[in-house]
């Protein structure tokens, strides 16, 4: 084991920890995840580290549903409608990437994040409790839109889905912070289980 590689894996090991805390609480360790990796592994391809980062992502946010499962009723229409829509996006937009030159996509990557990071830190309306007035229906459709679109993201870029998908479910579908975040986390481990298929095949 040569000196280079034991430091990469220490340094993998210690962005990943500080990922998992994160997501645990708000979501969004990918935004330290990824670019952390890249900078790490730069001569890797970008499907194959998206699909390695995935993988932690998947068993911390999974640790994390199942602790909110024990203390949160889930909506199960709200929920099933989007992570039917988020899984078959998430394997859209994880094909999209093995499609796409490093030498393309590295660059938008990093921006991407970059704004991402800075949008999360402003937003300060974040976790606010939002009540909303919705039907049935009007809440399972709104819920099948923003799983399609957040789970693209994810399968196609991925940090920060957690924070999107939290937010969306607080500030569109009117839950509080504590039922956000667990519908957040399911939804999630469907857009990790999606992308992880196709980078592994």
């Amino acid at each position: 084991m040569t000196n280079t590689f034991l430091q990469e894996l220490i340094l993998l090991c210690l962005a990943a920890f500080a990922a998992g805390f994160i997501d645990a609480i708000v979501g969004g360790g990918g935004l330290l995840q990824t670019p952390a990796t890249l900078l790490i592994l730069p001569h890797y391809p970008v499907a194959s580290i998206f699909g390695t980062v995935k993988i932690p992502s998947l068993f911390g946010t999974s640790v994390a549903a199942f602790k909110y499962a024990k203390q949160v009723k889930f909506n199960y229409k709200v929920l099933i409608a989007c992570v039917i829509a988020a899984f078959s996006a998430s394997l859209l937009g994880a094909y999209s990437v093995s499609m796409i030159n490093n030498a393309v996509i590295k660059p938008v990557i990093l921006v991407v994040l970059i704004v991402v990071a800075i949008y999360t830190y402003f937003n300060k309306q974040f976790g606010i409790h939002q009540h909303k007035e919705h039907s049935v229906k009007k809440q399972v459709l709104l819920a099948a839109l923003f799983g399609l679109i957040i789970g693209f993201y994810d399968g196609l870029i991925g940090p920060g889905t957690g924070s999107f998908l939290i937010l969306v479910f607080i500030a569109i579908l009117g839950f509080d912070f504590i039922h956000a975040s667990a519908h957040a986390k399911v939804v999630n481990i469907a857009t990790n289980l999606a992308a992880i298929m196709v980078f592994c095949f």
